[in-house]
């Protein structure tokens, strides 16, 4: 258990933090989830502009801190391929 001010005030603050960055990843998640629904149903035009809505919440991501840069790159990469090789 902590016992210094600062020990506490660390616990209070990344607990908020892991709130709020659980919140960033699982948006992510949801656009991610739009792009993949609409390749699952076979609408390239609904899938390519759900991969547009997702390509600056994942950049958004990276520059917060939430996810790796080359993580997004690879989801970026392969939903893009999979928009591309439909229809």
């Amino acid at each position: 258990m902590a016992n210094t001010p600062q020990a506490k005030k660390r616990i209070r603050r990344n607990a908020n933090r892991a709130e709020i960055n659980g919140a960033r990843v699982g948006r992510i998640r949801t656009f991610i989830k739009a792009v993949e629904s609409a390749l699952a149903a076979g609408k390239k035009d609904d899938a390519a502009k759900a991969l547009k809505e997702a390509q600056p919440e994942l950049a958004r991501g990276v520059a917060r801190g939430v996810i790796h840069k080359n993580t997004a790159a690879r989801k970026f990469s392969r939903l893009s391929k999979r928009v591309a090789t439909l229809g």
